[in-house]
């Protein structure tokens, strides 16, 4: 689940990381009251979506006046706000953060992350501060830092430092970096997240560490530890198909292709997708119903997928484990049935009481495709699609 800059600032703050003063507005009139608030001569107008580079796309304006305020505010409420990570068609502006202006001397980049090669969160650290991160490690690899940390003792002092030093934390500020290294560290690890960044750290013209943009974003499969987090949950920036399968308990994402798929189980959704592309087609989603599909999750399954207008056909891909292959091929004719479905239907079935699941498909009268194994599984869905 991922939240917006101001309230993970609001998070980190907890945790000791400080940040510049700034009040969250859903109005133009509301930012030019939260900069008369704030007081002062220099203003940050800010886009609140979940998505980077807001600044390439607009959506940072600096002001020097309360007029200044509201015009950039009245600009870019309502915007839809385009950045590479919003994709062509853009996000739109629902929220803004009024935050008071920063001396800036220098720009770091800090994070945290979780390595699953060393099962371990790490700590990364760039002098290159205000860059993606990812061209950082690109073009200048030398220049990124890190530390794995000890999820009994926590990051140590002695890290902290050494990785400020190493990212040029002026020598008088280093104290400060490693209290608010550590402080992210810590919230990273007490809220269950699987991603924060701090881009850019800035070092101030006073010799001062503060967050100048933060972002977060948390596991999930952690939050009903942390309703305070579910409750800053903004559903206008998640796709409505992914709110609705995520009622059902259906892991959903939407994609850019033409062919559904349904599977259970995370791992074989992903070769399911790779073999798609293998054989010339492109996944219209990721899909896994789970170990436990009932005849309802797969009809609810079925009309998210084709509320989908891009779509051309449906490749369900199940191995019969804990999920049966008679109760899946049950449920998939009930659904078919069901959403009168008018694309094309792949069905590849292996595992526990295949047969009986093959037999199910066979006398239903449906036009159901089977299929041998995943190999002539996509082959077959690809054509189906209208693809090689």
């Amino acid at each position: 689940m991922k939240i917006h800059e101001y309230q993970a600032k609001e998070v980190l703050r907890k945790f000791g990381v400080p940040t510049p003063q700034g009040l969250p507005c859903f109005s133009v009139d509301e930012a030019v009251e939260a900069a008369r608030k704030l007081g002062g001569a220099v203003w940050v107008v800010k886009a609140q979506i979940h998505a980077g580079g807001r600044g390439k796309g607009g959506g940072v304006k600096l002001a020097r006046s309360i007029e200044e305020v509201r015009e950039h505010a009245a600009a870019i409420l309502g915007m839809q706000l385009k950045t590479h990570q919003t994709g062509p068609e853009g996000q739109k502006v629902r929220r803004l953060l009024v935050e008071e202006g920063a001396d800036i001397r220098k720009e770091l980049y800090v994070g945290m992350v979780v390595d699953r090669g060393s099962q371990r969160a790490v700590l990364m650290a760039s002098s290159e501060g205000g860059m993606d991160i990812e061209e950082v490690a690109e073009k200048s690899p030398d220049k990124i830092h890190k530390v794995a940390i000890d999820p009994f003792t926590g990051l140590a002092d002695r890290d902290a430092e050494e990785i400020a030093r190493k990212i040029g934390v002026p020598g008088a500020a280093v104290p400060q970096a490693r209290e608010l290294l550590k402080g992210l560290s810590k919230a990273f690890d007490e809220m269950d997240g699987s991603l924060a960044e701090i881009n850019p750290l800035i070092v101030t013209g006073s010799e001062k560490v503060m967050a100048l943009d933060a972002k977060m974003t948390f596991d999930d499969n952690a939050l009903f530890r942390h309703p305070e987090l579910v409750a800053l949950r903004d559903l206008d920036e998640e796709d409505p198909a992914e709110i609705e399968a995520s009622k059902f308990d259906l892991s959903y994402i939407q994609l850019d292709g033409n062919i559904g798929c349904l599977v259970n189980g995370a791992g074989l959704a992903m070769a399911t997708m790779d073999i798609i592309k293998l054989y010339g087609g492109s996944p219209a989603n990721f899909l896994d119903v789970g170990g436990g599909a009932s005849a309802e999750k797969v009809t609810e399954a079925f009309k998210i997928m084709l509320k989908n207008p891009k779509l051309k056909a449906i490749l369900v891909n199940i191995f019969g484990g804990i999920m049966k292959c008679d109760v899946i091929a049950q449920g998939v004719v009930t659904a078919a049935r069901q959403v009168s479905l008018k694309v094309p239907l792949v069905v590849r079935l292996e595992g526990t009481n295949v047969e009986l699941g093959k037999k199910i498909l066979a006398e239903s009268g449906l036009p159901i495709i089977s299929a041998a194994n995943m190999a002539d599984a996509a082959d077959k869905v690809v054509k189906a699609a209208g693809g090689k």
